[in-house]
């Protein structure tokens, strides 16, 4: 059955192991939606709105179609088992203003299994790059399943641009999960990070139930970023500089494993 497009009610989880032990856990929520729906939804779409969404936000960030986007990597990345529908979750514009620290696009086949999930990421340096997350043999990810790719974007000052990524992934439709843990050169995990929720199906008075139990949401997410980084700096944790990006912007996760 195809996902509908709805709300995702959760919690964001990060908990940061070594040198400092730091960790939060926050109650969020995301769009979620296929993409093919877009025109259909009962939100703002590319104008000003408490709730919108805008294309602009994302992809080539220049308001172009964003589903041809994510059609073309998976036709760069020879994904052709994923030729479903792409669900995008991420956040809303509120109030005009939005920061995705990362939005994820689950790549369906047409029986609505995972063949690969775009992984969006974006800096507070205005920066964004593109993780695939894909099995070598393209077969369908389950929730079991972990892929892993080498860290190549810079994020946090707070850790280096080395090690890898494991991701592990779940779509119902229900409920929905991404587990991201990052491990430096040696292969010690240092951070844990999950993304767990409920979904809703998407209607005004659910936008507006989600507007008003979470006020300025976009906003408090770049509030709290910034908190947790003055408490690694009272931690006294090591500052990495940003270094320059890396091309190109768009890599590949595929090494297999288990739960």
């Amino acid at each position: 059955m195809a996902l509908k497009p709805s709300v995702m009610f959760g919690k964001v989880m990060h908990r940061r192991l070594f040198p400092k032990a730091n960790g939060f856990l926050y109650s969020m929520y995301y769009l979620a939606f296929p993409l093919s729906k877009l025109n259909h939804l009962p939100l703002a779409v590319d104008r000003f709105a408490a709730l919108s969404f805008h294309n602009r936000d994302h992809a080539e960030r220049d308001g172009g179609d964003i589903e041809c986007w994510a059609r073309n990597i998976l036709h760069d990345q020879n994904i052709v088992e994923a030729d479903g529908d792409i669900i995008i979750l991420t956040l809303p514009r509120v109030l005009g203003y939005v920061f995705n620290p990362v939005s994820f696009w689950f790549c369906l086949d047409k029986c609505d299994n995972i063949r690969a999930v775009i992984c969006e990421v974006n800096n507070t340096f205005g920066e964004t790059h593109t993780y695939i997350a894909v099995h070598g043999d393209r077969r369908a990810i389950d929730k079991h399943d972990v892929l892993e790719g080498e860290k190549v974007f810079h994020v946090s000052p707070f850790m280096p641009r080395e090690g890898h990524y494991s991701f592990r992934f779940k779509l119902e439709q229900e409920a929905c999960g991404v587990w991201i843990n990052y491990h430096d050169k040696t292969g010690a995990k240092q951070l844990t990070t999950a993304l767990v929720g409920t979904l809703v199906p998407m209607t005004k008075q659910v936008l507006r139930k989600a507007f008003w139990g979470h006020p300025l949401i976009t906003f408090r997410a770049m509030l709290l970023i910034h908190w947790q980084a003055l408490k690694l700096v009272f931690k006294r944790c090591k500052y990495f500089a940003k270094p320059k990006q890396t091309k190109p912007n768009i890599t590949a996760a595929r090494n297999i494993a288990k739960m």
